[in-house]
């Protein structure tokens, strides 16, 4: 279940992503690739990476995976708009990036935890 999460969340992401992308190169404004970049690295590619992790590791499913969950998917939800902020001299939104940021990591931790406490059982063979 949580693996369809991630693989779900991370189709979402990636087609945001993609659709920013598309626009700024439409419109020849860049200005926003770093936002571009992190929905795409970190929503698109990092939630895909933790959800096949998941389906081929089910041991790992389980409250710290679901916790991974809400927290890299929140990380990414307040990041963008900081990143954007920063970038467009919007101070009220510039510090959601490093507050992001710290979330972000966060959830990265908890996915490192997981992957090092199950990755050395056998995953699960087609």
């Amino acid at each position: 279940m949580i693996a369809s999460w991630f693989l779900r969340s991370a189709v979402i992401f990636g087609l945001i992503g993609m659709s920013m992308g598309i626009v700024m190169g439409i419109s020849h404004d860049h200005t926003l690739s770093p936002v571009h970049a992190h929905i795409n690295l970190i929503g698109w590619v990092g939630l895909f990476l933790a959800g096949m992790f998941y389906k081929a590791y089910p041991a790992a499913v389980g409250k710290l995976a679901t916790v991974h969950f809400y927290v890299a998917v929140i990380g990414l939800i307040i990041i963008a708009p900081g990143i954007a902020g920063s970038i467009l001299a919007l101070p009220w939104l510039a510090p959601l990036a490093a507050i992001g940021s710290i979330i972000t990591l966060i959830g990265f931790i908890l996915f490192a935890i997981g992957v090092f406490r199950h990755s050395a059982k056998p995953a699960v063979t087609a």
